[in-house]
């Protein structure tokens, strides 16, 4: 997906951290999927792009209104199990990305990390008090906390599918380096890890397969060829199909191709913090000035002339 769940839509070209990045020279949408960032200036600052993510971190850690929706997306998902586990041909990877046959294989279910099963609003909110921007080092002190909460409905609907045998499988962009802290976090917050294996980090080697960025397809077919992928998670496009093109444009058509998906096999949690919405609005060229970015984006605003 994270958040991979902003944007420091760099790294992942290195493939060294999910949601963490090297450099903002990454392909559009598999950088975009990849790592939280905020763009905020200091509170009180009077340049244009003050605090651009000051309402979005607020509403998802004060709003009644955030957990509502999440914890009725799980619920209704979980509503929806039984149906999946019976029908034999009830497959949540695309075609393109099922390379075997996935009848008889053991259930699973497919969860991004970042913003779908961890809430990593407290690293956003210091970004948006100490007027920075996500880096590589910042995140992976963060993930190191292991302080991440987990998001409203998620354990409850966890453990109802390994109730039933069905087995939980984390794709994150965060990078392969960061997997036991993030298990240890995963644990703590009472997510079911059957063993190291489940997660898959930016930087899984899949072999016959050449991942783009930090787009997950690779590590979607190798969950594939052991398991019958029910449902998929995430707070981004990208954690449920491959992205090939991060605009406006390529993005409807995406959604709209797999409109019937979503609240069957796909369940979509919500984001306004960071994802790959946003670097679409300026052709995805981070090397702008944050005041240029921030024009872009309002520039990009609907105004209903």
């Amino acid at each position: 997906m994270r958040r991979s769940a902003a944007v420091s839509l760099s790294v992942l070209a290195c493939a060294v951290m999910a949601l963490s990045a090297c450099k903002r020279t990454e392909a559009p949408a598999a950088a975009a999927e990849a790592a939280p960032a905020a763009a905020a200036a200091t509170p009180d600052a009077g340049d244009a792009t003050a605090n651009d993510n000051l309402n979005a971190v607020l509403w998802m850690q004060r709003s009644q209104e955030y957990r509502a929706i999440t914890e009725q997306t799980y619920r209704s998902a979980a509503d929806h199990l039984d149906k999946a586990l019976k029908e034999a041909n009830w497959d949540a990877l695309v075609p393109e990305e099922r390379g075997n046959d996935a009848k008889g294989l053991k259930p699973a279910v497919v969860l991004d990390v970042d913003e779908t099963v961890l809430d990593n609003s407290p690293y956003q909110a210091r970004l948006v008090r100490d007027g920075k921007e996500y880096d590589e080092v910042t995140w992976a002190q963060w993930v190191a906390e292991k302080k991440a909460k987990a998001i409203p409905g998620v354990v409850d609907f966890a453990k109802a599918a390994n109730a039933k045998g069905v087995t939980l499988l984390y794709i994150s962009n965060r990078a392969v380096h960061l997997k036991e802290a993030t298990l240890a976090n995963l644990r703590s917050e009472g997510l079911p890890v059957a063993d190291d294996s489940v997660f898959l980090g930016l930087g899984t080697v899949v072999e016959g397969c050449e991942q783009n960025g930090s787009e997950k397809n690779c590590r979607r077919r190798l969950a594939g060829q052991k398991y019958r992928v029910l449902m998929q998670f995430g707070d981004q496009l990208g954690d449920f199909v491959e992205v090939t093109a991060n605009t406006n444009e390529a993005r409807d058509a995406l959604q709209q191709q797999y409109h019937d998906w979503f609240g069957e096999r796909w369940w979509m949690l919500p984001n306004p913090s960071y994802g790959g919405y946003e670097p679409a609005q300026f052709n995805n060229d981070y090397s702008q000035s944050r005041e240029a970015r921030h024009d872009a984006k309002r520039a990009a605003l609907d105004y209903a002339p």
